[in-house]
């Protein structure tokens, strides 16, 4: 493999795809909040593309938490607390589900595409151990265009929502903040990044690299929150992918 940041070489046809990515299962949570350890499932996606982006297998849940939807929270996602105890199931039912979605397709050996991986992926786990359902211990192989974009193309200026590199890769994300919206358009700019630098040959030497990218960039993120500020010297970011520290030792 090329170091991070280098493209594919020009003699490569850029409409080809390494076999790994052809088809590729693909994952999105909606919650109530953004701790993973206390916040829970709102709305979820599970599904898989094909090598041509296109979805030939999909499911989606929304579940009654069993607590208030946060107003910020529902104004994001557009589940309110009247709408999920009208519509949604069972918490449980919906947790046993997702996590059986996501263990069946990597038990077949399907890389799972999740934006920011370490957030649906430890969310998901402390949901599991809140319902006495076993979780997902080591998920992999598992892809994270976040992780990937910053570090193939680590000095790109800008945000790095999904929102923003869908667009700088030319993808289109309709309903953000919708779980199936953002779970498609996260596998697809997953196969936009491997059509436009050299990733590795594998998806499980993909999920290997991306351990270690993910702690140096949460080294270098907490270096920069010290400089401005933001969090006192003693303290860390958490760079423990794709399942947090504090999760995966729950």
């Amino acid at each position: 493999m090329s170091e991070p940041g280098s493209t594919v070489n020009s003699m490569t046809d850029e409409t080809m795809l390494p076999d790994w990515l052809t088809r590729v299962g693909v994952f999105d949570l909606e919650t109530t909040g953004v701790d993973v350890s206390t916040d829970r499932i709102v709305t979820a996606h599970v599904g898989v593309l094909d090598a041509k982006g296109r979805q030939i297998a999909a499911r989606s849940w929304i579940a009654d938490p069993g607590i208030p939807i946060p107003d910020g929270a529902a104004a994001i996602h557009g589940f309110t607390t009247e709408r999920v105890r009208r519509d949604g199931r069972p918490s449980a039912e919906v947790v046993a589900e997702i996590a059986g979605s996501l263990r069946a397709l990597l038990t077949q050996g399907v890389p799972v595409v999740a934006y920011n991986a370490s957030y649906d992926f430890s969310l998901l786990f402390h949901e599991c151990l809140r319902h006495g359902i076993e979780p997902l211990q080591d998920p992999s192989p598992v892809i994270d265009p976040l992780v990937i974009d910053k570090a193939v193309d680590r000095y790109r200026r800008g945000k790095r929502t999904l929102e923003v590199v869908a667009e700088h890769y030319s993808v289109t994300l309709d309903g953000a903040h919708e779980a199936s919206a953002d779970a498609i358009a996260a596998g697809r700019v997953a196969q936009a990044l491997a059509r436009r630098f050299d990733l590795p040959p594998s998806a499980s030497e993909l999920h290997t690299h991306q351990i270690g990218w993910a702690r140096t960039q949460a080294e270098s993120l907490t270096e920069y929150f010290i400089s401005i500020g933001r969090i006192d010297p003693e303290e860390t970011i958490d760079g423990t992918w794709p399942v947090r520290d504090g999760a995966a030792s729950s």
